[in-house]
This record gives structure tokens, sequence and C-alpha cells, in this order.
């Protein structure tokens, strides 16, 4: 096991294959952590689409030889607040508990992903969980148009929600969850963030001795079939129509993955973007409006929302995409300083959460292969000036683009 410490983070593979980040934080009390697991939805094939949902259910249902309430109450006992999320490439396992408590939660937390008991008894409450989930999509229709948007413009398998298909959670067995976390829940592919007020070195060594029998290797997911992308409607008699448009940016390791990130501010995010004012404030068109960038280690996503009634919704959309096309000729330096202070603002925020670090350094080494701290993205910020902000833009083309609607009538699609 070797251990790099690049901007006061320590970086090592421990010798199951497992990565594992750690950024000791002197003055935080708590300490947090983020296990990403490669159990991701896109791990599943189609006819196990919803496993992962039901798994990260099933895995707090007690481990390590203890039964749901003899597990839940050994964490709760030295506080630890923990959750389990489906994400495409991976699941996440998040807990955070005073740093003291750290040396007791491990081999808890750790039984949860090597020796789950995965009980039969709590398949039906898994699966009716998970059903739940995916029938309260219906009732709103902002999450859904958002993960419709997702199921058009990326390609399968990394195009699901996370939810799965109805006939998928009827169907599975306590067997086949079983065998799919046998299978996926392995070290050489999983990542380990950790943050907070603790010594790195003691960790490490916690861990080593934890998981020095844990084994295996999981296949990457590779995409089965082009995306559908184009413009797609499903009818919904409401007095609301929920439009949202996407395309194609730059991953997280591309230079220009900052640049985007400070143009989208401009673009959508808060109420003095140009989205906000112009289609929200100035014309009333819609009650909701914003704009968002995901940058992953593949691929980039763009993602504009808006919220409308149907007699406004195709004149929402011209505007909205009218104000995309602008950013390429008019971006302004106040625009410009709004975007970098907003984006540092958000930096010392996230530095004050030991679970956003952990989430961060966690995200980065499977993005970039490296985790960056507050002063290095920082840093990243400042190389970028306003001139190369309006150079990108001007150069910058958007497209090809992908529509989804949810309302009465469908909207003719915006061009590129």
């Amino acid at each position: 096991m070797t251990t790099t410490l690049r901007d006061g983070i320590a970086v090592c593979t421990l010798s199951c294959g497992l990565r594992l980040a750690i950024e000791p934080i002197a003055a935080a009390r708590s300490v947090a952590l983020a296990w990403l697991l490669p159990v991701g939805s896109a791990a599943f094939s189609e006819a196990e689409d919803g496993h992962a949902a039901m798994l990260a259910e099933l895995i707090q249902r007690g481990a390590g030889g203890l039964d749901a309430r003899a597990h839940s109450d050994a964490l709760d006992r030295l506080g630890v607040q923990r959750s389990t999320s489906v994400l495409t490439h991976h699941m996440q396992i998040g807990a955070t508990m005073l740093g003291s408590h750290l040396h007791e939660a491990l081999p808890l937390l750790a039984s949860m992903v090597t020796s789950p008991l995965l009980p039969a008894t709590a398949l039906d409450p898994a699966r009716s969980l998970a059903l739940q989930s995916l029938e309260g999509l219906d009732d709103d229709p902002q999450e859904l148009v958002m993960l419709r948007l997702k199921e058009h413009h990326l390609a399968p398998p990394f195009n699901r929600h996370g939810h799965g298909r109805e006939d998928v959670l009827e169907a599975a067995t306590i067997d086949s969850l079983r065998a799919g976390w046998k299978r996926l829940a392995v070290p050489k592919g999983s990542i380990l963030g950790i943050a907070g007020g603790i010594d790195p070195h003691v960790v490490e060594a916690q861990l080593e001795s934890l998981l020095s029998s844990w084994s295996g290797a999981a296949d990457e997911p590779k995409a089965s079939a082009p995306p559908a992308r184009g413009s797609h409607h499903e009818i919904h008699e409401t007095a609301q129509t929920h439009l949202a448009v996407a395309w194609d940016a730059p991953r997280e390791s591309d230079t220009d993955s900052m640049r985007e990130r400070l143009l989208i501010r401009v673009l959508g995010s808060g109420s003095s973007s140009r989205l906000f004012s112009e289609v929200r404030e100035k014309r009333g068109l819609c009650y909701s409006v914003f704009a968002s960038y995901s940058s992953g280690r593949d691929t980039g996503l763009v993602m504009l929302y808006a919220g409308s009634t149907p007699q406004r919704a195709q004149q929402t959309l011209e505007v909205s995409m009218e104000q995309v096309g602008r950013l390429g000729r008019d971006l302004g330096r106040n625009e410009f300083a709004r975007a970098v202070i907003g984006l540092k603002s958000r930096l010392v925020m996230q530095g004050e959460s030991t679970g956003a670090r952990a989430a961060s350094i966690a995200g980065d080494l499977y993005r970039l292969g490296r985790s960056r701290s507050l002063e290095a993205i920082a840093a990243e910020v400042d190389r970028v000036s306003y001139d190369d902000l309006v150079a990108y833009a001007g150069a910058r083309r958007v497209g090809p683009l992908t529509l989804v609607t949810i309302g009465p009538a469908a909207l003719e699609p915006p061009s590129p």
C-alpha cells in the first residue's frame, strides 16, 4: 500500500483493490465518508433494472452477523447518520459521525459492504418501497421530465434513472439480488472518500485490516445502443407543461470543464441568471426555469428545465434557447464576476461540510483519477479570465439537442 499526499489529501490503493482518499480537516469534530460501489443502475442487465434500488434498501437490513435491529442500534449508539443512494455508475453509502466514533463505526459500515445479511424476510418490504418510489414519479412531473430527458439523451444502460421498472421489481427474487451483490460489490472498482478530524494513517491501517479478505473486480458497463435523442412528449392533461432540453458538454477532465461550469452559472443558476431574468422576470413566461451542468468521467451534460402553462410553453422554450445562443455574443463582465463569486461561495460552504468533502474527493478520484482540495479547485476558477470565457462562449456550439415535454400538447423542437 503506497500513499501519495497531494494538496493535503492522502490517496492510496488498499491491498484488496479499494481506492481510498482521506482529507484530514483539523478544525472539524465530525467525520464523513462516501463509499462508492460499482453497483449503480448501469451495472445491471435490462432484466435487472431496479435491482440496485432494492439492494440499496436491503443492505441496511442487517450485516456482519447482526440482524437489522441490532446493526441499526449499534450505529445509532455511535450517532452515525447514514444513507444509501443509487447513481448511474455507483451505489453510494454515506455516513457522518463524530470523529472520535469512526474507529468503532468502520467495522459496522464495512460489514454492510462485505457481509450484508440480505434477508429473505426483507425482500417484500424492500420491493414495496421501491415500487412506491417509482409510482411517486407521477406526482413529481419536474423530476419525471428530467429523468425522461436522461433516458432519451444518453445511451443505454447509462440512461437509467435508478428507480427501475415495475415488472422487474415485481419479479425480483432474493437469490437474484444476492447474486447481483456478490458479483458487483467488489473492491476493484470501489472508491472510499473520508473527510474530517482524523489521522489518515490510523484510518488506512484499520481499513487495510478490515478489508483484507474482501476480493473481486467488476466489469465496467458499456453502451449497448446509440442514444435516442430527438423530441419526445408525454401527454398529461394538467394545467402545466414541463419542458427539458439537454446537450453534450465537456467531461470533468477536459480543459474546458471549468469554463463550461462558469458559463452555465451565467445562463441558469440563481435569480441573477439569464434564464431567470429574461424568461421569468421580464416576460413572466414561467414559474420556474434553470440550467445545470454535470461533468462525468466519460461524458458531460447540460440540462435546461422550465415549468410553464400550455399556452406559454412554446414561447418559454424559444426564449430560453435564445438566451443559450446569446451567451456567445454579449457576455458581460458583471455576469462573469457574479459567476465566479457564486462558484467560490459554493466552495466555501462545501468546505464547512465534511459530508460534501467526502463525496467530492471520492467523486474526483473516479472522474479524474485524483482528488482535489478546495484550494486547488478555487485556483482552477481563478485561471479562467473574462476574456477566456468570452472566447470559449463565442466558439462553443450547442447540439444536437434532446427535448422532452410533459403536458397537454407537444412543442415544436428548438433549433440548435
